[in-house]
């Protein structure tokens, strides 16, 4: 004699708004019932057999956006030895084989209090770096010929909208690349709670996800901004975030607690910045060569990524 299959009530089929809501919490408790059930007893099962815990979770990976990410033929190997050559004699070789970086960071012409409020969080986070106020007689031609002249590397431009910083531009001295990114999500070091205190020290640079070969370009244009050999003793650590071609910025000290345990404390600030152009050479909008531009269409996929 074999048993029946109990049938699952559709709620659809039930009329009365009364009964169906007590029909819905009833199925609710018994599913996680069920749920309950079942996690006792796989962890019976695991308690006696740490392989079988083992294959679970190897098996238990999540599908996410970055490890479905479509398949992108300029995502860079590390032992790709044609990418290391080239790498090797381009804008940055200066910078790798111990060239100090000297920044000039500036803004848009009549900026207001807030932007120039983050131009000195920025002279803060960049070692060797220096605040020139726009004059509204200079053209940024005349501002990046004057910083090349005096053997400057790198020129920061902040932009800004309804007295509010909104673009970062980075022009990397004598000879580019330039690139310009949405800025967005600025938080001041003064409204993060338990922020530390920055010192003198020239921090750790960590870049993550920068992957394909622009997003080479780009890590290697904001690791230029910064002294190559850190100062280990301050402890201090800037990190760049690629995820989802939005690139996240924060500043930590790291503390070490009884010898064992690492805490971090963030000094702050935070932005956000995304890639809007990159252009060979010098910034010139009407005559440049574009590497890269983001445009509408490229938002088609949600699994597509350019860095």
């Amino acid at each position: 004699m074999g048993f029946k299959e109990k049938k699952v009530l559709d709620l659809a089929d039930v009329k009365n708004k009364a009964t169906r809501l007590k029909l819905y919490e009833q199925q609710k408790i018994e599913k996680a019932k069920a749920k309950r059930e079942k996690r006792k007893q796989l962890a019976e099962i695991e308690k006696n057999d740490p392989e079988a815990k083992k294959t679970r979770l190897e098996e238990n990976i999540p599908n996410t956006q970055e490890n479905t990410r479509e398949h992108d033929e300029t995502i860079v190997e590390e032992d790709d030895e044609e990418v290391l050559e080239d790498e090797a004699q381009d804008e940055y070789s200066e910078y790798y084989t111990g060239k100090v970086p000297k920044i000039v960071i500036t803004t848009t012409k009549r900026a207001t209090k807030t932007t120039y409020e983050f131009a000195n969080e920025l002279t803060g986070i960049i070692p060797e770096s220096q605040f020139i106020k726009r004059q509204d007689k200079f053209s940024l031609d005349q501002i990046m010929e004057f910083c090349s002249n005096r053997d400057y590397t790198d020129l920061i431009v902040i932009s800004e909208d309804h007295r509010e910083p909104t673009h970062l531009t980075i022009v990397h001295l004598p000879n580019g690349p330039s690139a310009k990114y949405r800025l967005t999500r600025v938080k001041e070091r003064k409204f993060i709670k338990g922020h530390g205190n920055p010192t003198d020290h020239k921090p750790e640079v960590i870049l993550n996800n920068f992957n394909t070969r622009l997003g080479h370009i780009v890590g290697k244009m904001f690791a230029a901004l910064f002294p190559q050999l850190p100062e280990f003793e301050g402890r201090q650590a800037v990190t760049f975030h690629n995820q989802r071609d939005f690139i996240f910025f924060r500043r930590h000290r790291y503390e070490f607690i009884n010898g064992k345990k690492v805490n971090l404390q963030e000094i702050g600030p935070r932005f956000t910045l995304r890639l809007i152009w990159i252009m060979k050479g010098l910034y010139n909008l009407k005559n440049g060569e574009y590497i890269w531009v983001h445009k509408p269409e490229m938002e088609s996929s949600r699994r597509k990524f350019y860095l």
